[in-house]
């Protein structure tokens, strides 16, 4: 009998123990919260992990880094399909949103201001972006032109799935409230976040790990209005090329397809969903304005059309982590962004 694991199958042999699914999700609720785990149940994890990376082992042994995938970036995509699915980062295969949407942001860019003499800008996310922002902060630290009220944070923190994040009641928040309390800020004065999140070790059919990755940034996007009560505005980004990993995860195609899952929860709320509404004159509000951040993938070498390659020495040993060259390219991109976007620039900068 085979039983689902972090969204895996797993035989009921291969674990090694009698649990049932309800018994498993509890330890993994218990892991999430921070909570002691009884000498049973870390028996039981570590076995799973110990399945899952084998599984990813045999998966790369089984599909070598590439240099390229052949597929295409959303945005060149745009009215183009991919598995029945129209690319464009908005839909329509568009890639710039709505204007009605686009002049809602601008508007709540332009109420941004100084809170106790700060603006927090917040990252969210797992290991790339917890290597990624720090290089961003260190151009923005280092550029005249960015608001000199501006104190950005990095909340990233390495190993943290989307269902962590997306949980509400996990660990992870106490760590971005122990994060802003170290830069010296408060809950209150975070305005706007950064987000990017992943499915580790995706191996399932689209579109289920980009389902499962579009409910867990609705979920943050509901936490980031419930915890930080002046959250106005939310850019999300999706992977970067996945290709040349040696060890599993996030993998390509599934590093492409997250797009998709930031893509559809954009699209919700463009389309007036109440799980992500953000205007209070349709109702309650549950998430801040959101649009596409600086979107990251290209085909390897082969790159996009804007020119942007990502290539073997943009990652490091393991071909998944972005090396210091990486990191230094994602932040270019982020700065390119938050210079430029119209819901960016009232704030971001002087």
């Amino acid at each position: 009998m085979a039983r689902a694991i972090n969204g895996a199958l797993w035989p009921r042999a291969q674990i090694g123990v009698a649990q049932t699914p309800a018994e498993i999700q509890e330890i993994r609720r218990k892991v999430q919260a921070g909570q002691l785990l009884t000498p049973e149940e870390r028996q039981i994890l570590q076995r799973v992990q110990a399945r899952q990376l084998e599984a990813r082992k045999q998966y790369g042994q089984e599909h070598p880094p590439r240099s390229s995938v052949g597929l295409t970036a959303l945005p060149d995509l745009a009215a183009g399909t991919y598995k029945g699915e129209e690319g464009g980062l908005y839909p329509g295969g568009k890639n710039q949103p709505p204007a009605a949407h686009r002049e809602a942001g601008v508007k709540l860019a332009r109420q941004i201001a100084p809170i106790d003499g700060k603006i927090v800008l917040l990252a969210i996310g797992f290991s790339n972006p917890n290597l990624e922002f720090p290089a961003f902060q260190k151009l923005a630290a280092g550029d005249a032109s960015v608001n000199p009220r501006l104190v950005t944070v990095n909340g990233c923190v390495g190993g943290q799935a989307s269902s962590v994040i997306g949980n509400p009641q996990s660990n992870y928040w106490n760590l971005v409230a122990q994060k802003l309390a170290a830069g010296g800020v408060t809950a209150a004065q975070v305005q706007a976040v950064w987000i990017k999140e992943v499915v580790p070790g995706s191996m399932a059919p689209f579109p289920v790990d980009a389902k499962q990755l579009y409910r867990d940034l609705a979920s943050t996007l509901r936490i980031v209005h419930d915890r930080f009560p002046n959250a106005k505005l939310a850019f999300l980004s999706s992977r970067t090329y996945g290709g040349y990993t040696e060890v599993g995860g996030s993998p390509e195609p599934w590093a492409y397809e997250s797009g998709f899952a930031v893509k559809w929860v954009i699209a919700d709320q463009i389309a007036g969903k109440p799980e992500v509404n953000y205007d209070p004159a349709k109702g309650p509000v549950m998430a801040p304005w959101t649009e596409w951040g600086p979107y990251l993938w290209t085909d390897g070498v082969k790159g996009r059309q804007d020119g942007f390659v990502y290539l073997r020495e943009d990652v490091g040993p393991d071909g998944l982590h972005p090396s210091a060259q990486g990191q230094q390219k994602i932040a270019s991109l982020m700065m390119d962004f938050f210079k430029a976007d119209p819901a960016t620039r009232p704030w971001f900068l002087k």
